[in-house]
């Protein structure tokens, strides 16, 4: 899994880099791809993301995934991270050596969906995939809340963590579409404040443009049905409607990255979002960090959210997994 990112591009590109990507990762096939299909079918119906309400999206994506298998062969207790509701969940093993190593889990859902139920079959497969405890947390959603409230509760969530047991360099954060925005965001705060960052950062299918400059929203807008520029649009009017779209603070790509720490990024072949993928690692190699990118062959936004229904999802958390465990300081067995 050693891929980084090669040619670095002075932003704002809006061409399609190529860059060094996951050359192990094997052709998508024909089950893969009708899982896939199926999977869209199943959002379609399900209205989550096709309503103009967002409250209403909310509800239907809650609906849609309370439906799903729920976690199993995990533990899960309800606790109060600095004022932020979350769920500890760590593999049901008696060895397992709770407090040693944690993944703090950001979930997506465009800052104004997704909850404690609709990520946790995720965050429990992270779980006993990197033999670690997940704190998955339910931050304030738009448009009730708006920026900073999500990062703010974020930062408080990793502050917990490095105050409860737990050393950053044996934490790891991770999260899936805005989740993943927020989990830059996290340790660009850290940075900023000069304090103790992570071992590394997961990025699936990260948001880091709200500019919306990059090639593939156009080459890809037939071949990704949940994101691309009306949607982005939505969810920037949501979470920051007052702030330039090119602010740091809101659209990751555009920050400093010396010191950042090491990064992995997973983004799907069909992707609107994927030369901002491609980007951001390029911009990241470019400041000196380390940086693995994967391009996963047929898959569309956010498709790690759903280890029940897609092969390739299993197998993104998977690896996901194996990159926490390869920079956690204490690795499992030890």
């Amino acid at each position: 899994m050693t891929v980084v990112a090669a040619a670095a591009i002075s932003l704002p590109p809006i061409t399609s880099a190529s860059a060094d990507e996951a050359m192990d990762l094997p052709p998508q096939t024909k089950a893969s791809s009708e899982q896939v299909e199926k999977l869209i079918g199943s959002m379609r119906d399900s209205g989550a993301m096709s309503d103009k309400d967002l409250l209403r999206r909310r509800a239907d994506f809650e609906k849609l995934m309370g439906a799903t298998p729920d976690a199993t062969r995990v533990q899960i207790r309800r606790v109060d991270a600095n004022g932020v509701d979350a769920d500890l969940i760590w593999p049901a093993r008696l060895h397992h050596p709770i407090g040693r190593r944690a993944i703090l889990y950001l979930h997506g859902g465009g800052f104004y969906s997704g909850s404690l139920r609709t990520h946790r079959n995720i965050a429990s497969a992270l779980a006993k995939a990197a033999s670690a405890d997940v704190l998955l947390i339910d931050y304030r959603l738009a448009p009730d809340y708006s920026y900073p409230a999500q990062i703010d509760d974020c930062v408080a969530a990793y502050r917990w963590l490095t105050t409860s047991g737990y050393r950053p360099g044996n934490i790891v954060i991770a999260g899936e579409s805005v989740g993943a925005t927020l989990a830059i965001e996290v340790v660009l705060n850290q940075m900023r404040l000069s304090g103790p960052l992570p071992a590394g950062v997961i990025a699936m299918s990260p948001v880091t443009d709200f500019a919306a400059m990059g090639a593939s929203l156009a080459t890809n807008a037939g071949e990704d049905p949940f994101m691309g520029k009306e949607e982005l649009a939505i969810i920037r009017n949501a979470f920051a409607r007052n702030h330039s779209a090119a602010d740091p603070a809101l659209s990751p790509l555009y920050s400093k990255f010396a010191n950042f720490p090491p990064l992995l990024i997973q983004v799907g072949s069909r992707e609107t979002l994927l030369d901002d993928s491609r980007r951001l690692a390029d911009k990241v190699r470019e400041a000196g960090g380390d940086v693995s990118l994967e391009v996963w062959p047929g898959m569309i936004h956010q498709w790690q959210l759903f280890p029940f229904w897609l092969d390739d999802s299993r197998r993104a958390v998977g690896r996901a997994a194996e990159f926490a465990i390869s920079h956690f300081a204490d690795k499992p067995g030890q």
